[in-house]
């Protein structure tokens, strides 16, 4: 069986609406300084009213299969990523399914919170591998801001919306050293408290609120993120100077730095987008590389380590040869 999985094509959405820390400022107990010194963020993205997690995947499927030269009657799988569903059920995914036309995938969500894309891209890259099609749109997609309480500066100026895919395709012909190389996936449920939401139907019937324990969260994702990095580096058989990109979970700034420097790479070679675009949880890892591939950094034949932790805890990495040989 052909063992090597493509990613050929990532594409983006973000919604029109954009929320600057001085906005915020306006009615949470914050101010632009504050934030900025703790995360890196200047601004986030929210989905306009009636726009739903849906819509924002499909636009950013829509690009990334123009990105690989493709249309929605190419994909056999399709793999949503979310922790806010437009639905209960049926899972995102089908929705999206029906949005594209492409009613030869079949479709499912995946929720891993902040590392559902990792989780997503895992489990595709297995799916294709064992034969169960040729290509697979891999969609991280968030409303997150509709989960917030806004009389909770801890959480509320950390997050904003957006949808990120990729595609994958398996080779016509295997080729060594590229596409996705080695994904690891954790999670550790003992932790589950430092990062949560309060509310669900089993437990509350609502949707419920983020609530998290930062300093905790820090602490673990900085060693969680740096560990499984070096796992799956080793697991392909490469080296961290070997990395032509890393591409990281866009949820602090300080933790991005962290990892960066444990992995002993320059500031030069990790995309940073937490700026513009906050933490859009699933989201953040596809958005970042689609915004490396647009403005040329990211070519086709370049070595990206992906990372990302979330609720659970739950954490993973991958490293990927981008591009079709």
């Amino acid at each position: 069986m052909n063992n090597t999985i493509l990613m050929v094509g990532a594409g983006s959405y973000l919604p029109e609406k954009v929320l600057t820390n001085d906005d915020l400022s306006a009615f949470v107990d914050t101010d632009d300084a504050w934030i900025k010194q703790r995360t890196g963020i200047h601004q986030r993205h929210m989905v306009a009213d009636g726009e739903l997690t849906s819509d924002m995947a499909v636009a950013a499927a829509n690009d990334a299969l123009s990105a690989a030269g493709l249309t929605s009657d190419d994909i056999d799988i399709i793999i949503v990523a979310t922790t806010t569903p437009d639905d209960t059920f049926p899972s995102t995914a089908s929705t999206v399914q029906h949005k594209l036309g492409s009613y030869q995938a079949f479709a499912f969500d995946i929720q891993a919170v902040c590392a559902g894309f990792i989780y997503a891209l895992g489990v595709g890259e297995s799916l294709l591998r064992s034969g169960k099609g040729r290509r697979a749109l891999i969609i991280g997609a968030e409303s997150f801001t509709k989960i917030l309480d806004w009389s909770d500066r801890t959480t509320c100026v950390l997050f904003g919306d957006g949808a990120g895919a990729v595609v994958l395709e398996v080779a016509d012909t295997p080729a060594q050293d590229w596409g996705v190389l080695s994904t690891v996936l954790h999670t550790d449920g003992r932790y589950r408290d430092i990062l949560y939401v309060d509310g669900g139907p089993s437990s509350s019937k609502t949707v419920g609120h983020v609530r998290m324990r930062g300093q905790d969260v820090f602490k673990h994702a900085v060693e969680k993120l740096s560990s499984s990095m070096n796992e799956v580096i080793a697991d392909a058989g490469h080296t961290p100077t070997d990395i032509d990109w890393l591409i990281p979970h866009q949820a602090n700034i300080r933790i991005i730095d962290g990892i960066q420097k444990k992995l002993g790479l320059p500031p030069e070679k990790v995309v940073k987008t937490v700026a513009q675009h906050a933490n859009t949880s699933a989201a953040s890892i596809p958005l970042a590389l689609s915004a490396a591939t647009r403005d040329g950094r990211v070519k086709s034949g370049h070595l990206l380590a992906f990372e990302a932790i979330g609720g659970g805890l739950s954490w993973g990495a991958s490293l990927v040869r981008y591009g079709r040989p």
